[in-house]
């Protein structure tokens, strides 16, 4: 069994308090995980200016370079992991046995890392808009045009209170380093494997380990990095985002309720785009906020359901282990039941319909975890609360809406694949303020363009622009 260290700007300190980390199938001791405290954090923070001094003594083009090393040395490497030894296989695996994922969805998940590492220059050259990165490292330079410009970062470390249920997520944080930011990361529970997998790439590749923390902990923890970083993220629901709504210190996730609308000039041929809607909602076992949760269309809905559902509803449980296992555990005692218990309320308002019933039990509950098969529901309007809800695995609604009503009922959407080729309605979905990524056409909900913001630009979040003149000698010299 592990034992992993608190990694306190890159010193492992280990900790009297540890979290026993268990296979969620077999009770399987994995890992014993020091724990951290709000006040260790708090003092260390008075140190968080050395990460960035670390950082700016490697210009940004080489750090870049040592990140892709990085993103090999993660995908393909024997990697140290506390007082043993990770390899690629045994990462996949532990994070499959206390995430629930299956194993090859974090083989999956890993590609999706090593993608964003591998091409780091192209992501940032697309998130700066072509800024050249020294202007973000002197703190000011001047661009192409002969504009002298300035940009400030706002925090010497950016802090992450990270989620346990989708390694996904990791891709929004992996820019920092190259920006010459430090890191204050909070694991998940669940899934502390890819922080410190990843912060062992990074220091093997010759990234300074003094740039990186890993606080594993509880709640106090979590509060420590959103009150004592000058940036920080956080993962979590509908009251999380509305919590830090407005601070400009913080940027929470949360549900996507990402959605497709079928407009009424394609809605007659919906068959075409079943394998679209199935997998938008199906892949990596509906627990990204990319995942599809609504369908919406002015007719032909319940068709489209029985579709979906048929498509969906006889995905079985399998073992994490199995290549063709597609849904993911409820690890969590009782989250399951509850979330089930919530769709059953939903169920008996008027208008709703389970389309998936007729395959089979939804809720399985087995001795130590528990899974929910894919729901689909149909609902006669947007009305229902079923019609608008998000849930971490294979979930959708099917609702009956006019078009001209859809933009005013959907609510906040991260991500809305509108299929239509109506210019006037391709305009409104354009100038919809509550629609983040926009997808015009048949494209996946899950299908990211990694050279855009994913949930608001990063490069923006870290560094303010403002105003910076030199005398007409200094402007020839920053040239």
């Amino acid at each position: 069994m592990l034992n992993i260290p608190v990694l306190r700007w890159g010193k492992p300190y280990d900790s009297l308090e540890v979290d026993h980390v268990t296979h969620f199938m077999t009770g399987e001791p994995i890992a014993k995980v020091s724990q951290a405290n709000g006040g260790l954090l708090q003092r260390d923070m008075r140190k968080a200016s050395r990460a960035r001094e670390a950082l700016r003594d490697i210009p940004c083009d080489e750090l870049i370079e040592r990140v892709k090393k990085a993103g090999e040395l993660y995908l393909n490497a024997t990697l140290p992991i506390g007082d043993g030894m990770q390899t690629p296989d045994d990462f996949a695996h532990m994070q499959s046995a206390s995430t629930g994922l299956p194993e090859h969805m974090c083989k999956g998940n890993m590609q999706k890392n090593f993608f964003v590492l591998s091409h780091m220059d192209e992501m940032l050259d697309a998130l700066t808009r072509g800024l050249d990165l020294n202007i973000l490292s002197n703190g000011y330079g001047v661009e192409s045009r002969g504009v002298v410009v300035s940009y400030q970062a706002q925090a010497p470390a950016v802090g992450l209170v990270l989620p346990s249920n989708s390694p996904g997520v990791h891709t929004l944080w992996l820019p920092v380093i190259p920006m010459q930011i430090g890191l204050v990361l909070k694991p998940g529970p669940q899934e502390p494997w890819t922080p410190y997998r990843m912060t062992a790439a990074f220091t093997q590749a010759g990234i300074p380990a003094e740039a990186i923390s890993i606080y594993p902990g509880g709640a106090d923890v979590g509060a420590a990095v959103l009150a004592n970083c000058d940036r920080a993220m956080i993962f979590g629901g509908t009251a999380t985002v509305e919590r830090y709504k407005g601070n400009p210190k913080v940027q929470a996730h949360g549900p996507g309720f990402s959605k497709i609308l079928l407009g009424d000039d394609v809605v007659d041929d919906w068959e075409k785009y079943i394998d679209l809607m199935a997998d938008s909602v199906y892949l990596n076992s509906g627990r990204g906020c990319i995942n599809c949760s609504g369908i919406w269309a002015s007719r032909h809905t319940k068709e489209i359901a029985a579709a979906l559902a048929k498509r969906l509803g006889p995905v079985p449980v399998l073992p994490p282990e199995d290549p063709k296992s597609g849904l993911a555990a409820f690890t969590i005692a009782g989250a399951a039941p509850a979330i089930w218990k919530s769709i059953e309320a939903g169920l008996k308002e008027e208008g709703v319909t389970d389309m998936t019933s007729q395959y089979g039990e939804r809720l399985i509950e087995l001795e130590r975890c528990a899974y929910l098969r894919p729901v689909v529901v149909h609902c006669k309007s947007p009305a229902p609360a079923l019609a608008k809800a998000e849930y971490m695995f294979p979930y959708a609604s099917v609702v009956e809406c006019p078009q001209d009503k859809m933009l005013e009922q959907i609510g906040p959407t991260l991500v809305c694949t509108a299929i239509t080729e109506n210019p006037a309605f391709q305009r409104q979905l354009t100038d919809a303020t509550h629609i983040d990524r926009l997808n015009i056409g048949p494209i996946p909900t899950i299908k990211l363009d990694w050279l855009q913001p994913h949930e608001g630009n990063i490069v923006e979040f870290l560094f303010r622009a403002r105003a910076y003149q030199l005398p007409k000698e200094r402007l020839a010299l920053a040239r």
